[in-house]
C-alpha cells in the first residue's frame, strides 16, 4: 500500500488494442498472455524480466529483456538459503536495471511459472502491484513465435522505491509456523513433490528429508499443462484439484515447500486464479525449518541426499 493516491496503471494507456485472451480466472489482474505481450512488447514502460539463470539467459531471450535470478533477490546473512531479500536490496537491483516506478513489469521464465511466481510474491509484499507472469513463459513465447534474441539491452540508472508501507498479507515466516495449530479451518500445505515430503528425497540446502507435521501435500506442478503449453491449467480443473485435498475458499491456507519459490507459485494460484482470500507463502520453508533441529518433522521412508 502507498501513502501517496494510486494512479491509473499505465499500461492501460499503451494500446487500445482490446485484450485479446480472457482466461476463465477469478483474476488476470497479474497474468499476462504472450498475444498480449507480443501486442504491447515495444511499450517504453513495459520492462520484461526473464527470470531464469543468467548463462541460459546470455542464449536466448525475449527482445528488451532484462535478467534477474533467484540469488539476486535472496537475504544472504543466513546460514540457509532462500530467505526474501530486504526492501533496500530490491530497490538498488531495480535501480541499476533501469526500472522506474511507473513501469509495467512483465516476468517469464521456462518452469511454468514457478520461479517468476517467486519474484512476483516478493514485490507484492513490498507493495508493488504493476507485475504479471507470462502465462506459458518462454515455451509458449515460442510457440506464438515471439521474437528471440541473443542480444543485452542495458537501460539507464533510475531510482526505484517501494510504497513506503508494505503489504505483508501473502507472507508467513518461522514463527507464524511455529504457533499455527491446526484445525477444520486451517490448513498447511506442502506443494513439493512426493518424494521430499516422504523424506526419500533430500535436497541440496536442507538439513534432512520429510515434512512439518500435520502438513497435507500437494505438488506445485499438477497446476501447470506440462505436457503441452506450459500453462496454468483451466479455473475449473485447478479448482477441483485443490477441492480433492479439501482446500475450499473459507480455510487458511499455509503452504510451503523447499526454499518458498514453488509454494510462492501455489500462493498465485489460489489468490490470483482461484480468488482465495487467506493464503500465506512461508518464506523459510523446508529449508530453514529443518535447519532448527529443535522442531519436529515427519519423515516415511530413508532419506537420500540429492542435489
Amino acid at each position: 500500500m502507498s501513502c501517496k493516491k494510486e494512479t491509473k496503471s499505465q499500461f492501460e494507456d499503451v494500446s487500445k488494442a482490446p485484450i485479446i485472451t480472457k482466461p476463465d480466472y477469478y483474476s488476470t489482474k497479474h497474468l499476462m498472455e504472450c498475444e498480449d505481450l507480443k501486442v504491447l512488447h515495444a511499450s517504453s514502460n513495459i520492462k520484461i524480466i526473464d527470470f531464469r539463470k543468467p548463462d541460459i539467459f546470455s542464449k536466448e531471450h525475449i527482445i528488451n529483456a532484462v535478467n534477474i535470478w533467484r540469488t539476486d533477490i535472496e537475504d544472504d546473512s543466513f546460514p540457509y538459503k532462500g530467505i526474501m531479500a530486504g526492501r533496500t536490496k530490491i530497490e538498488d537491483l531495480f535501480s541499476r536495471l533501469g526500472i522506474k516506478n511507473g513501469d509495467e513489469i512483465v516476468i517469464y521464465d521456462d518452469n511454468g511459472g514457478c520461479d517468476s511466481s517467486r519474484l512476483w510474491w516478493v514485490l507484492k509484499n513490498y507493495g508493488f502491484h504493476s507485475v504479471k507472469i507470462l502465462n506459458g513463459g518462454l515455451t509458449q513465447w515460442k510457440h506464438k513465435k515471439g521474437r528471440l534474441t541473443s542480444k543485452v539491452v542495458k537501460y539507464d540508472t533510475s531510482n526505484f522505491k517501494f510504497p513506503l508501507e508494505n503489504n505483508m498479507s501473502l507472507y508467513a515466516d518461522l514463527e507464524d509456523i511455529k504457533s499455527l495449530i491446526i484445525d477444520d479451518n486451517k490448513i498447511l500445505l506442502d506443494t513439493r513433490t512426493d518424494d521430499e515430503f516422504s523424506g526419500k528425497r533430500q535436497k541440496r540446502g536442507a538439513s534432512r528429508g520429510g515434512h512439518i507435521p500435520n502438513s497435507i501435500l500437494l505438488d506445485w506442478s499438477h497446476t501447470i499443462d506440462f505436457n503441452a503449453s506450459q500453462k496454468f491449467k483451466p479455473y475449473k480443473d485447478l479448482l477441483e484439484l485443490y477441492r480433492q485435498k479439501g482446500i475450499t475458499w473459507e480455510k487458511e491456507i499455509y503452504v510451503y515447500c523447499h526454499t518458498g519459490v514453488r509454494s510462492a507459485h501455489t500462493t498465485f494460484v489460489l489468490t490470483e486464479l482461484l480468488g482465495f482470500k487467506n493464503v500465506k507463502n512461508y518464506d523459510g520453508s523446508w529449508v530453514e525449518w529443518s535447519f532448527n533441529r529443535d522442531l519436529p518433522f515427519k519423515q516415511d521412508t530413508i532419506t537420500t541426499l540429492f542435489k
